[in-house]
This record gives structure tokens, C-alpha cells and sequence, in this order.
């Protein structure tokens, strides 16, 4: 069975899960737990980040890479077109997925974080005491935002990656508002990519995402929240229903026995590794 080497939290291991089940292949998660695990990670694929797949003796890390490993090796439910065109769109698509709503999204979601307490204390796990909620909620945001400025999650960097995201969005909307996807009559890899990298704009639904209850379904204010973005995130939600597999069974579901108190952690860590 093939192996997926990943964070849950991550947009670029989501993108990847919503590829394995939409081609209906078997396979089974491994979480990597930050720092320890990726040494492990580093030995068996020669870098430290997450998605890394495994199938076999064949170990293929990068996302992109994975899905043209799959395509190639499972051609069965194909998610690159044929077709020279449709090809070169669904690879620009992916691309600009990956760089721009992939990156933006992690930054507005760090601002969000620092700018809205119930947010913040949305993340943490539901076992996590009434006191412990309070003074998470109760941190100033503009010290957040000045913690957040060294490594380029800064005021003026979340308030430039939400002004981006709108413009993605509201692209997206349109281009979906007369075709059921983004390159053509079927799903292909630009729509996952699209689906997975908004991830960090509004979290997907918690029988998808092994995250805290409080996250799922939620996303940045003014973003996710946003009426006239609802298409977009109407037509991710029936590309879930319609292709992701939920958490039940055992070999979609990772079993750490301590993973609701790694959870914040693993967050704000995907911000610097994913």
C-alpha cells in the first residue's frame, strides 16, 4: 500500500490526499512530527518537507511531482488532460495554486490568528481548559504581529496577501461561474491544487481534516466569510462530497495518541516548513 509521508494541517499533503482519492488508490498517512520526524523524512527522501509518498522502493517528494508520479504510474482516473491546451492551463493553474493562494493563505491566516482572538482560541484543542482559552484569546494582537514580522507575517505582509487573495477569489468565481471545473467538464490537478491551497483561507469540514472541531468549517474573517466568495467555497465543498474520502477507517486516520496537544504547534510550524 502506498505510504503518505505528511502534516494534516498541511494545504500541500491535503492537495495530495484529494489526488489519491479521486483516483481511488489505497493508501495510508503517516504524520511527521515536526523537527524529530523530519530527520527521519530527510534520510529517506534527501529534503525535510512534507507531502512525501512512498510506493515501494520508489520515493517521490513535492506535491506537483507526486501527481505526475500517480498519473504515470496509476493512469486510471488521469487528473493532467491530454489535451495540449487544457494541459498547459491545468499546469499554469497548479502552479499559480501553489505559489501564490498556497503561500497568501498561510500568511492571512497567521494575521488572522494575531488580529482575531476567537480565531486564535478556535485552533486549540476542545479539552484544552476554559483558562488556558482565555489568556490565549487575551494576547495582545500587536504583539503576535510583531512576532510574526521576522519571518514575514507582519501587518503590512497579511494585510498584502488578504488583498491578493481577494483578487484570487473573486477570479476564481468567475471562471467557475459557467463550467463545473476549472480546465474543463472533469477535475483535473489544477482543481485540487485550488481546493487544497485554500485550506488556510477556510478549513474544510472536520469528517475531511483531522483538526480541532473549533477550526473546521472556519477561516479568515473577511475572507471565508465573504458572501460574494461563496461559489467558490460552495463548489470546494461539493468537490469534497464529491471526491474526498472521510476519516473513517484506520488507514486514513492517524493515531498518534498525542496529537491534540501537538496540534497549535504543528500550525504555526507549517507556516515556516509546508
Amino acid at each position: 500500500m502506498l505510504e503518505l509521508y505528511q502534516f494534516e494541517a498541511s494545504a500541500y499533503s491535503e492537495k495530495v490526499k484529494l489526488i489519491l482519492d479521486y483516483k481511488q488508490i489505497p493508501y495510508k498517512t503517516t504524520e511527521v512530527t515536526p523537527g524529530v520526524g523530519q530527520i527521519e523524512l530527510f534520510q529517506m527522501s534527501g529534503q525535510r518537507k512534507v507531502p512525501v509518498l512512498k510506493d515501494g522502493t520508489d520515493v517521490i517528494p513535492d506535491s506537483t511531482a507526486i501527481a505526475l508520479y500517480l498519473d504515470e504510474k496509476y493512469p486510471d482516473r488521469p487528473v493532467i488532460p491530454t489535451d495540449p491546451r487544457q494541459k498547459g492551463l491545468c499546469l499554469a493553474l497548479e502552479d499559480w495554486a501553489d505559489e501564490s493562494l498556497g503561500i497568501q493563505g498561510r500568511k492571512a491566516m497567521i494575521g488572522a490568528f494575531s488580529q482575531h482572538p476567537n480565531f486564535r482560541t478556535a485552533l486549540l484543542p476542545t479539552a484544552t481548559p476554559d483558562l488556558v482559552k482565555t489568556l490565549v484569546g487575551a494576547v495582545p494582537g500587536d504583539v503576535l504581529s510583531i512576532l510574526g514580522m521576522g519571518v514575514g507575517f507582519g501587518p503590512d505582509d497579511t494585510k498584502e496577501a488578504t488583498r491578493l487573495l481577494k483578487q484570487a477569489l473573486e477570479s476564481l468565481c468567475l471562471m467557475l461561474s459557467d463550467q463545473p471545473y476549472l480546465v474543463g467538464d472533469q477535475p483535473t490537478l489544477a482543481d485540487f491544487a485550488v481546493a487544497g491551497m485554500t485550506m488556510y483561507v477556510k478549513f474544510p469540514a472536520n469528517q475531511y481534516v483531522d483538526l480541532p472541531e473549533g477550526i473546521c468549517g472556519k477561516g479568515v474573517p473577511g475572507l471565508a466569510d465573504d458572501i460574494s466568495f461563496q461559489p467558490f467555497f460552495d463548489w470546494r465543498d461539493r468537490l469534497y462530497a464529491d471526491y474526498r474520502q472521510t476519516r473513517e477507517g484506520g488507514s486514513r486516520r492517524w493515531q498518534w495518541p498525542y496529537r491534540d496537544q501537538y496540534r497549535v504547534t504543528y500550525l504555526a510550524f507549517l507556516t515556516l516548513n509546508a
